[in-house]
């Protein structure tokens, strides 16, 4: 074998071992974005099943204000379905109205002594606020895994690789200007 033949085959071993290396790193960026959803997921399903508790709670005490507990049901039933089918865009939307209508309720809330007082009341509504700080953290680690992502697959020489091998961009979780904006604490009580 001439020296020719030994550059020649060290350049295309390198070259092979370049691309291996940039599939690899790829396929842990997919994953990455796969784990953070999941984390999100296990989130959403526990907030999923404590809210049924807290309004359950809460109608024995809140018989007139039914509209604020079917808002929270309803926006409840709008994230499960979007949490279901893995539909980030829906998810954004969906969130913005549970979260409108959890400010809502616990506002409402704050009319009845006697639910304010109920040790299960307190202990849900704790928990529901930790969920949501939870869910908010995981979001951003999301957000992250997505961003590293989308910008790893359209970088040369890695966008080659990912287009051969159909790796596709994700979309970030993003929410409303509603959901963004301060909250209007005496709107809330009127």
């Amino acid at each position: 074998m001439d020296v020719s033949t030994i550059i020649f085959l060290g350049i295309v071993a390198a070259i092979v071992m370049y691309v291996v290396t940039i599939y690899n790193n790829l396929v842990s960026l997919k994953h990455n974005v796969s784990k953070a959803w999941s984390n999100i997921d296990v989130l959403l399903k526990q907030r999923h099943d404590e809210l049924p508790k807290l309004v359950e709670t809460c109608k024995q005490y809140m018989g007139f204000e039914q509209e604020t507990l079917e808002k929270v049901m309803q926006a409840r039933a709008a994230v499960f379905a979007a949490r279901e089918k893995g539909d980030v865009s829906s998810l954004g939307p969906a969130e913005t109205q549970l979260r409108m209508g959890l400010g809502n309720l616990f506002a409402v809330a704050e009319a009845y002594p006697d639910l304010k007082a109920n040790e299960n009341f307190q202990h849900l509504q704790q928990r529901i606020s930790g969920l949501e700080e939870a869910i908010a953290d995981r979001r951003e680690f999301y957000n992250e895994s997505v961003n590293a992502n989308n910008v790893r697959i359209e970088q040369f020489p890695d966008v080659i690789i990912a287009r051969m091998m159909a790796f596709t961009a994700r979309d970030l979780l993003e929410f409303s200007d509603e959901e963004k904006k301060d909250v209007d604490i005496k709107a809330l009580f009127n």
